[in-house]
């Protein structure tokens, strides 16, 4: 049974909105932060491997996206499958709508929360603010982190997969998702981010994910006609 994109779209805001809460009452993204600041500084998140990941950075969902962009050429070239066409196209748009777009250029460059480093509680000049609280637009670039949305953009192929290959599906959205909390440990680890900026990292590219996959149909098998009723 394919899923409803509503009903994933809702349960996606549900459970956004209730670890939301649940951070914040509970002080979760300062207590979290706080173990990572050992004697005025962030020296975990200078250790392998969070280094490492933090250099990593985009470069993974650069190739799946470019690898994307090749399959919709091919896909003209060769005169695939329509399917893999739109597969192509949705990597592309998602890492351009989601983690680009979305992430960096509307939230990240303009909501101006401050970086855990950046504020009183850690040695900073700055007030600490929740991610629903706007601070000044390009004073604090916290909220979500670009790195940890780049690295659960790796979950992608799932929606490609999740209903003709369903283990390889599970293989994507295990491993994008493995690799995105790590990255969010890393930057956290840094004093880059709180934990709720990685938690709406991977919450607004799933969203975006949802929505493209249902514009673009990805869960229509190869043949299907795309008419009402079908």
């Amino acid at each position: 049974m394919r899923p409803s994109p509503w009903k994933e779209t809702i349960i996606t805001v549900t459970f956004l909105a209730a670890a939301t809460a649940l951070i914040a009452m509970s002080s979760a993204d300062l207590a979290v932060s706080a173990k990572f600041f050992i004697g005025g500084q962030w020296p975990v998140g200078e250790l392998w491997p969070w280094k490492m990941l933090y250099r990593i950075d985009r470069y993974p969902a650069l190739i799946l996206a470019v690898s994307g962009l090749g399959l919709c050429i091919a896909s003209f070239v060769r005169h695939t499958p329509s399917h893999w066409r739109r597969s192509g196209i949705f990597l592309v748009l998602l890492l351009a709508l989601g983690p680009g777009l979305l992430v960096n250029a509307l939230f990240k460059d303009h909501w101006g929360r401050p970086r855990p480093r950046d504020i009183v509680q850690f040695e900073g000049n700055m007030v600490f603010l929740q991610p629903w609280q706007r601070g000044e637009d390009g004073n604090g670039r916290s909220f979500p982190s670009g790195h940890a949305s780049a690295a659960f953009y790796m979950t992608a192929p799932f929606f490609i997969y999740r209903n003709r290959r369903k283990l390889l599906a599970r293989i994507w959205l295990s491993g994008g998702l493995i690799f995105g909390v790590f990255m969010s440990i890393a930057r956290t680890a840094q004093g880059g981010h709180f934990l709720s900026d990685d938690l709406w990292a991977w919450g607004m590219v799933h969203l975006c994910a949802i929505a493209l996959a249902a514009m673009l149909k990805l869960d229509r098998e190869p043949g299907e006609s795309s008419a009402p009723g079908s």
